[in-house]
């Protein structure tokens, strides 16, 4: 998939999913086929960046040197409005049920998708 779109994996501010043409399902890890029905009819789209946290984890010890500056730090699984459940970073108040929107912060040197309370 040489024409993939750019996302924060790119250093780009956006988070890409693919949408299967054939069973409409939508996968947030990308693969050359659904993991629902085994098609390689894939669209890649970008999302909204809104979703509900599904689950969250305090990170209050550094895995590396590099994450030891951000520490504590919230790790949030995110169900997205188009329908992924992706994991990334988010505020530490965040709790389950919360309605959250991305946008995207340095950490330990590469942006990623940061997840706050939406307005």
């Amino acid at each position: 998939m040489s024409d993939r779109l750019a996302d924060w994996t790119k250093g780009a501010e956006a988070i890409v999913y693919q949408s299967c043409g054939a069973c409409g399902k939508t996968q947030y890890f990308h693969r050359s086929f659904c993991a629902a029905c085994g098609e390689s009819n894939l669209v890649e789209k970008p999302s909204s960046g809104k979703g509900t946290v599904y689950s969250t984890s305090l990170v209050c010890r550094a895995a590396t040197p590099e994450t030891r500056a951000h520490v504590p730090y919230n790790i949030v699984l995110v169900d997205t409005a188009e329908g992924f459940r992706m994991m990334a970073h988010g505020d530490n108040d965040l709790v389950i049920g919360d309605k959250v929107s991305a946008g995207y912060r340095a950490f330990a040197g590469r942006l990623v998708p940061y997840f706050g309370k939406a307005k």
